[in-house]
């Protein structure tokens, strides 16, 4: 590996006089990356410089991501990271007898761009004209929906094929209800501006906890996999919670090959995959759980038009998997139809 050396005079000493007129010592070494706009996708080479600024080069150059150690070839490194987004590229150098670390921000991307999704029909269902849809999901074999709107926010258990609702609960006037997800009998819901979300009971829908949030200020969409709670909050991050104290433990950041995208709404869990409503838009992204990669979008324009137009009829949001019919179930505010769809790649 080449390292490069730069002298000035600026360097002549490694000591400087701080604002208060204390000593402080400059490091002996500083980081150069390549790239101007430290943007790289996941997988990338990216070329540095360590600019020396003492006599001696430094002995040994170990870069890390996400606390992973990575390879390095000649002045490049490999960038491979456990998750997408902002990381901090930590490089760890040893010489004159000391351990020094250096960082630099970085934004990492997905490796490919999405692939495109559509859709096929398999089924129309009645659905409640009135229901400004927030969450969709079903638990054995029954489904649940949540409802927004203050003053009309509710929980719902519903007859998915009559539209028939079979269980509700009025939320108060205050409460804006938000995405929904079921596990261990347990329904965990959100609110959107309130900084809560509740816990209910599936069968009986009496209210068991509430539970604030943590760096996530909004609440929108709720899914899980089992062990863990997803929660999108409208920003690039998606939350994961621990159900047993509602603990936001760690995020995931969501990105394709070029950009990161936020408004994330309602979600539902699938194989490794999240799928989630865009607000406002009429299409579903499909993310990579683990890494926050957007590996397809869903184009589901057309269903719109397909519902009872009225004035206060509004977006595409819901969407529950049936794991039993392996097929999609999806729906919008205030829609008089719901959809059962396969989804299927263009």
């Amino acid at each position: 590996m080449k390292i490069p050396k730069i002298l000035s005079l600026s360097f002549l000493s490694i000591l400087m006089f701080a604002c208060s007129g204390t000593q402080k010592k400059l490091l002996p070494y500083s980081l150069k990356l390549s790239n101007k706009d430290k943007r790289y996708k996941h997988g990338d080479w990216a070329g540095f410089k360590v600019i020396s600024n003492v006599d001696k080069a430094p002995e040994t150059l170990k870069f890390f991501l996400d606390g992973n150690a990575l390879e390095t070839k000649g002045d490049s490194v490999k960038l491979i990271a456990n998750s997408l987004g902002n990381k901090t590229l930590e490089l760890r150098i040893s010489g004159e007898n000391n351990t020094y670390k250096l960082s630099e921000k970085i934004k990492i991307f997905a490796e490919k761009g999405p692939d495109l999704y559509t859709y096929t029909i398999l089924n129309t269902f009645p659905h409640d004209i009135n229901a400004y849809t927030q969450g969709l999901e079903f638990y054995k074999d029954t489904l649940y929906e949540s409802t927004g709107l203050r003053g009309f926010s509710s929980l719902r258990k519903v007859d998915f094929k009559t539209g028939k609702i079979l269980k509700k609960l009025d939320l108060p006037e205050a409460i804006f209800g938000e995405g929904i997800t079921i596990l261990n009998d347990r329904i965990y819901m959100l609110s959107w501006q309130s900084g809560k979300g509740f816990v209910f009971d599936p069968a009986t829908f009496k209210e068991l906890s509430q539970f604030s949030y943590g760096q996530s200020k909004e609440g929108w969409g709720l899914c899980n996999d089992g062990e863990k709670l997803f929660k999108s909050d409208g920003s690039q991050k998606i939350w994961f919670l621990d159900p047993q104290n509602l603990s936001e433990v760690s995020h995931i950041e969501l990105a394709t090959n070029k950009s990161f995208f936020k408004n994330t709404n309602e979600l539902e869990y699938v194989n490794g995959l999240i799928y989630a409503n865009v607000y406002l838009k009429e299409s579903v992204m499909v993310i990579n759980a683990t890494s926050g990669a957007i590996e397809g979008v869903v184009n589901f324009a057309g269903l719109k038009k397909l519902v009872t137009s009225h004035p206060e009829l509004d977006v595409l949001n819901g969407i529950a998997y049936h794991p039993k019919r392996g097929t999609f179930f999806v729906t919008g505010k205030k829609w008089d139809k719901m959809f059962e769809v396969r989804i299927e790649k263009k």
